[in-house]
């Protein structure tokens, strides 16, 4: 029993990393850092694809009248990016809601913060690659407007 005492724990720290590291600052970069490989993946799709939205919203406005694709991934952005940050962090969150219960002692806040903020940066790098994804649609529409209406 005693040894089940001591395994629980440190399976639930390497379940969700970022329960394993609760000292000093914690920075963005750490978050990333301490991530478990799926999330650290999430992370890095939002980030490209809002990178990719404004690569996109460029292309079209400098091409002229020669509008040629792009308007599809910018619209699915504008929807899809702040449902998978929202998806990342509620299972980050279950699966530190998981680990407490695993646990069955109930941890201080510090050792819970990095996973909360794991949560929050999927969340928020989802709202960021929606907003961008608007505003790079609204920056095209507005330009296919022009073209087509002649202004």
């Amino acid at each position: 029993m005693r040894v089940v005492r001591l395994v629980v724990p440190v399976l639930a720290a390497a379940a969700v990393p970022s329960l394993a590291t609760a000292q000093g600052r914690l920075t963005p970069a750490d978050v990333f850092a301490d991530a478990a490989l799926p999330m650290q993946a999430i992370m890095l799709l939002l980030v490209g694809a809002s990178i990719a939205a404004v690569v996109v919203a460029v292309r079209k406005v400098a091409s002229g009248p020669r509008l040629a694709g792009g308007s599809t991934f910018l619209q699915a952005l504008r929807l899809g990016g702040p449902l998978i940050g929202l998806l990342g962090a509620a299972y980050n969150v279950f699966v530190v809601n998981l680990a407490i219960a695993n646990i069955g002692v109930q941890p201080a806040y510090p050792v819970l913060a990095p996973g909360v903020a794991e949560a929050a940066f999927l969340f928020v790098l989802g709202l960021i690659a929606g907003v961008i994804a608007v505003i790079c649609n609204w920056v095209v529409e507005a330009r296919i407007d022009r073209t087509v209406l002649g202004s």
